[in-house]
């Protein structure tokens, strides 16, 4: 008979083993510790040391970054996951050196430091552009629709936040009419009807779309204002322009002091706040609901109760309630070098500003940038060429080869900058450049979109 190998699992150790050995020199979980070791937490540990040094003692923030960025870089999301993988999982162990935070201390780290942890993106970066890992000679733009923690069957418009008031108001009236009839009669056997719960629950949701009509004319009057500070800014270039016919200057100055008293009315209508220091989104597309003139929402606008930033969105013909999540990625390993995230849905308006994050994150100038049909303009061409970068920018459906496909219904019917993109599309170097696109942007969006989501989520 065969004889097995001696098994007994809880056979205690003589001498403590080494948990790196379990692991091997090339584990991911060995990688990341090495890496935030490297990184300056300095801006996590000032909180830290700022507190009151009486009390339990904090974890490392060396150890509860590292946690965090293993964790989402191998799809676990959860707190209370990520807590139970310190006690089961190897790699876990390791990197918490036998400790096991509870999945609240998980959590509000996490939250309380958000910022702190984002900013370490432009550490990591640079590390990868010294590892050789980023070279910037050719950029892929593109972005996805993000899913929000809230239902789009929680937005409502303007006018039908209007209506609902006054049908509520009415039931309000009638459920108390109810109550006060019920209590002038006798008693049945069933007992008095009791109208409180209803008529509270009545008055909570009037109190809940009044305050959601007062934010939406607030964000309305707000986004009015600063058009007619751009329209009064406009104004004064023209008057200034010493082309300008004199008696021209003078009307425009007049429009753009009339422009700007509107202005501030709307602002003070508002309550607007000054623009953050602090806010590095500020020159993102933002999407304002309609208004009219005088900045009241238009029938249509719409808000959403539960997260009022998400707007409706279209991702692969399903309509929901979501963001547009934007990334450029080096094609030389596919690292993210710019991202971000606002609430408009189409993608033209993001090429220039996610162009300037790549040369605020990476401290140079991408030699090409490609980008799909939704982000042509031709001020976008002029703006990429402007800064240095060569752009590759789809005017059409393309192959994989990257070669063009003519459009059959209207060959012809294109604006000089299309054609001169076109042409520059058709051309070897352009085919070439543009088949890159697909292969370097798109496979990223599928190994981040969990986390992507998951931070979404929290962060609504």
């Amino acid at each position: 008979m065969k004889t097995y190998r001696a098994y007994d699992p809880e056979q205690p150790y003589l001498l403590p083993p080494s948990p790196r050995d379990w692991l091997g020199d090339d584990h991911l979980a060995i990688f990341v510790l090495d890496l935030v070791r490297e990184l300056d937490l300095r801006a996590i540990d000032a909180q830290l040391q700022a507190k009151d040094s009486r009390g339990e003692r904090p974890y490392s923030p060396v150890m509860m970054t590292a946690l965090l960025v293993y964790a989402y870089s191998v799809g676990v999301f959860s707190s209370r996951r990520i807590e139970r993988a310190t006690v089961e999982d190897v790699a876990f162990r390791y990197l918490c050196g036998g400790q096991h935070p509870h999945f609240t201390t998980i959590n509000q780290f996490r939250g309380k430091y958000r910022q702190q942890l984002a900013d370490l993106f432009g550490q990591v970066l640079k590390a990868c552009m010294s590892a050789g890992l980023v070279k910037l000679e050719h950029v892929a733009i593109d972005g996805t629709k993000m899913k929000a923690n809230a239902s789009k069957h929680k937005a409502m418009s303007y006018d039908r936040m209007v209506k609902d008031d006054e049908r509520i108001r009415k039931e309000v009236e009638e459920l108390l009419a109810k109550a006060d009839a019920a209590d002038a009669e006798e008693e049945q056997a069933e007992g008095p009807y009791d109208a409180d719960e209803e008529v509270r629950r009545r008055q909570e949701r009037l109190a809940k779309m009044a305050a959601a009509r007062e934010a939406l004319r607030a964000e309305t009057k707000a986004a009015r204002a600063a058009r007619l500070r751009e329209q009064a800014e406009e104004l004064r270039e023209k008057a200034a322009d010493p082309n300008t016919a004199p008696r021209d200057q003078k009307g425009f100055v007049t429009l753009a002091a009339k422009r700007d008293e509107k202005a501030n009315e709307l602002a003070a209508q508002a309550g607007e706040q000054p623009p953050r220091d602090d806010d590095d989104d500020d020159d993102l597309p933002r999407n304002t609901p309609p208004s009219d003139a005088d900045g009241e929402p238009k029938p249509a606008a719409q808000r959403n109760f539960t997260d009022p930033q998400s707007r409706i969105m279209v991702r692969d013909g399903a309509v929901m309630q979501g963001y547009n999540a934007q990334i450029v990625v080096d094609d030389t390993s596919q690292v993210i070098v710019a991202a971000a995230v606002s609430n408009q849905s189409p993608d033209t308006q993001y090429f220039a500003p996610m162009l300037r994050r790549v040369v605020a994150n990476c401290g140079a100038v991408p030699a090409k940038a490609t980008a799909d049909s939704g982000y042509f303009s031709a001020a976008n061409v002029q703006f990429a060429e402007h800064m240095g970068t060569e752009p590759f920018i789809s005017v059409g459906k393309h192959r994989n080869d990257g070669q063009p496909v003519e459009a059959p219904s209207q060959p012809n019917h294109h604006t000089p900058a299309k054609q001169a993109m076109r042409a520059v599309l058709e051309t070897a170097d352009g085919r070439a450049t543009y088949a890159l696109r697909k292969s370097t942007v798109e496979p990223v969006f599928g190994q981040v979109r969990p986390c992507v989501s998951t931070s979404l989520r929290q962060a609504s």
